[in-house]
C-alpha cells in the first residue's frame, strides 16, 4: 500500500472517530457520570470491538446482507430500539460521587462496548465505507487488516478525548442538577442519531 493511501485511511479514521456519534455521546456521558478511569473499559471495548468489526466486515460478514436481504432492516430496528434505551439510561443516570444514591450505577464493560458496535448504525457506515473505499484488490486481506489497525491506533485517542472531556466537565461541575442537564442533552443527541436514519428512509 502506498503512503498516500495510508494517509487517506488515517485521515478517514480520524474524521469518523472524532466527530459526534453514539459512541462518543455515550463516552462523554460516561466520563461525566463515572470519571475517566472507570470509563476505561468502555473506551477499550469501542476501540478493539470496532477494529474487529472492520476486519469481520471486510473478510466476509458483509456478505450476510446479500444472503439475507432483510437483515439490514432488522438490524436498523434493533439498533434504534437499543439506542433509545441507552439514551434513557444516560438521561436518568446519577453522577457517581455527586450523590450517595448512585453506587449501584455501573459504566459499560469492555464486552458490552465491543458488542454495541454491531448495533451502532454509525459503526456500520464507517466500516462498510472504509472497506469499500480503501481496500486494494490485489492485497485485499492485508488492506482490510491495515484499515482495522488504523482505526485502532488513530481512533483510540480520538474517542478517549470524549471521555476525557466528560471527566474534565465532571471536576468542574459539583452541582448534580447541572450534570443531569448535560446527561439529558447527550441523551437527546443519542436518540436523534438513532431516529435520523429512520426519518431519512421515511422521507
Amino acid at each position: 500500500m502506498s503512503i498516500d493511501l495510508l494517509l487517506a485511511i488515517a485521515a478517514y479514521a480520524f474524521v469518523t472517530t472524532i466527530t459526534p456519534g453514539p459512541n462518543n455521546a455515550m463516552l462523554l456521558a460516561s466520563g461525566l457520570t463515572f470519571g475517566f478511569w472507570r470509563t476505561g473499559p468502555h473506551i477499550l471495548g469501542i476501540a478493539i470491538g470496532f477494529a474487529l468489526m472492520v476486519a469481520a466486515v471486510g473478510l466476509g460478514a458483509g456478505e450476510l446482507f446479500k444472503v439475507i436481504p432483510h437483515l439490514h432492516e432488522i438490524l436498523r430496528v434493533v439498533a434504534t430500539v437499543y439506542l433509545l434505551y441507552l439514551a434513557w439510561k444516560i438521561a436518568t443516570a446519577t453522577p457517581v460521587g455527586l450523590s450517595d444514591t448512585a453506587t449501584d450505577r455501573k459504566p459499560f464493560s469492555f464486552l458490552q462496548a465491543a458488542a454495541f458496535q454491531w448495533v451502532n448504525p454509525k459503526a456500520w457506515i464507517m466500516s462498510i465505507g472504509a472497506v469499500s473505499t480503501y481496500t486494494v484488490p490485489g492485497a485485499f486481506t492485508i488492506s482490510v487488516l491495515v484499515i482495522a489497525l488504523a482505526f485502532l491506533c488513530v481512533g483510540s485517542p480520538c474517542i478517549a478525548l470524549w471521555a476525557g472531556f466528560g471527566s474534565a466537565m465532571r471536576r468542574l461541575m459539583k452541582n448534580p442538577r447541572r450534570v443531569r442537564q448535560i446527561n439529558w442533552a447527550m441523551a437527546v443527541l443519542l436518540a436523534a442519531s438513532a431516529l435520523y436514519p429512520l426519518l431519512q428512509t421515511a422521507a
